[in-house]
This record gives structure tokens, sequence and C-alpha cells, in this order.
């Protein structure tokens, strides 16, 4: 299964969802992009990431043009802004879903209160892409998995 996560910079958003999707399932191929990609993933993301034993510090900011020509079985914007500047993909993508959070890049305050942020949109990703692996991926895998059982028992 081939996943592909947008949203304006891929420094924030889309990184983490690629990284909690990847610690749920490395079978699956999991990448993120952006509209207007950033410098460097941000420092906050990696840091609120870490706490759940999640690494994203590896990750590096790629423009959405790089997949451009890739068949995916999703595609997903995590932002509003990269639903809207979403290019039309010349590869086949099989479903197309937003999954909207709050950019914590932009939170204001003290240091704690913008660290509250990127812990709250991090367990938002947590919690809706994780329901998302539930509903679409291991379901799917697994009616694949009881067809060729079927097929298996009646060749």
């Amino acid at each position: 299964m081939k996943i592909l996560i947008l949203c304006t910079g891929n420094t924030c958003r889309s990184q983490m969802a690629e990284g909690f999707l990847r610690s749920l399932d490395p079978t699956l191929e999991i990448y993120s992009a952006g509209t207007e990609p950033g410098g460097k993933v941000h420092p906050l993301a990696i840091q609120v990431m870490q706490e759940k034993n999640i690494d994203i510090s590896h990750g590096h900011p790629k423009p959405v043009t790089d997949f451009i020509n890739i068949p995916f079985d999703y595609v997903m914007t995590v932002c509003d802004g990269a639903r809207e500047a979403c290019p039309v993909f010349a590869g086949k993508v099989k479903h197309r879903l937003h999954i909207g959070f709050d950019d914590p890049a932009e939170a204001t305050g003290t240091k704690e209160e913008i660290l509250a942020v990127f812990r709250r949109v991090r367990d938002e990703i947590i919690r809706d892409f994780g329901k998302f692996y539930k509903e679409k991926i291991k379901v799917k895998e697994s009616k694949d998995k009881d067809r060729n059982i079927k097929g298996n028992v009646i060749s």
C-alpha cells in the first residue's frame, strides 16, 4: 500500500503523520511532501514525536512535484492550503482524503504554550490516522486475506 501525505510546508503535520503511520506498519510505503516545502522539519515536531518513541529526525521537506507521476493508493491532505493547492496527479490515485489539523508552527505564546499546541496536534494526528489505519488499511488487508483463504479453499 502506497500513501502520500501532503501539507503546505512538509515540516510538521505531514511529517508527524508519516512517522506515525510508519511506526504502525513498516510494510506500508509512506511518503510526505509539501506544496511549498520548508527548509527542515520543525524541531518541536521532532521533539513531540520522540516523546511517543517515533523518530522523524531524519525526515526532510520534499516538494509534491517529486511525486506527481507516481501511483498511490491514498493521497491525503492534512491542511486546507494543501487541499486547495493539490495538483492533479498524472499517476493513478485510488483514493483522496482530507484530514485537517491546525498548523502548530503558527502557535504563539511561551515555549510551553507552543509545545502544548504541538502535543495537541500530534495527539490528534495519532487519533485520526490511527482510525484511518484501522478502518481503511487493516480492514482492506483482512478482506484481501479472507478472499485469498476462500479462494484457496475453493480451488
